[in-house]
């Protein structure tokens, strides 16, 4: 009996040990998903901008990424689209409020009928200025220039390609 009683403690005893507890992993994925999305952004009941975006993930501190694409119309003040901006990817940075676009990056002027092409671009909607450190396509309606970096308004309406390449007319 005192074997059997000794037997018991030992089994008792060893199982008796401290369990480690796992430290808890913080969730750091989006808390929040939208799909086939179209949004309206007014200034003083009138359409600004216009997105559409296949998918939307939200994140805990605001940011949010469009795996699937994004699309832009941006319209002036008498609600006439002046411009367009397609991505193959996008992310909003919510506290530096920009956007960064990748992949086949588009950006279209329709009345000017100006396009840029480029695989990043970033979006800054307070000064509705648009910058790249990639190379860049712009084609007019009689020549394409190319380049790497740009700093341009939204809509195309200027523009400053930082090294700029090719063949293209000079006007005095």
């Amino acid at each position: 009996m005192r074997a059997l009683l000794t037997i018991i403690s030992i089994i008792l005893l060893a199982s008796c040990h401290k369990k480690e507890t796992a430290i808890p992993v913080e969730y750091n994925g989006p808390l929040r998903e939208a799909v086939d999305v179209d949004v309206l952004y007014t200034e003083k009941d009138r359409v600004k901008v216009k997105m559409q975006a296949k998918k939307i993930l939200e994140y805990k501190n605001g940011d949010r990424e469009f795996p699937e694409g994004i699309y832009l119309e941006f319209f002036d003040e008498f609600g006439v689209m002046t411009s367009t901006l397609k991505a193959n990817d996008a992310f909003y940075f919510k506290e530096e409020n920009k956007w960064r676009g990748r992949g086949k990056v588009e950006v279209k002027n329709i009345q000017k009928q100006q396009q840029l092409n480029t695989e990043e671009l970033f979006w800054f909607p307070v000064t509705k200025k648009i910058s790249s450190e990639k190379f860049v396509t712009i084609k007019l309606e009689t020549e394409i220039i190319y380049g790497t970096g740009l700093d341009a308004a939204q809509d195309l309406s200027y523009y400053t390609i930082k090294k700029p390449e090719g063949v293209f007319d000079v006007k005095d």
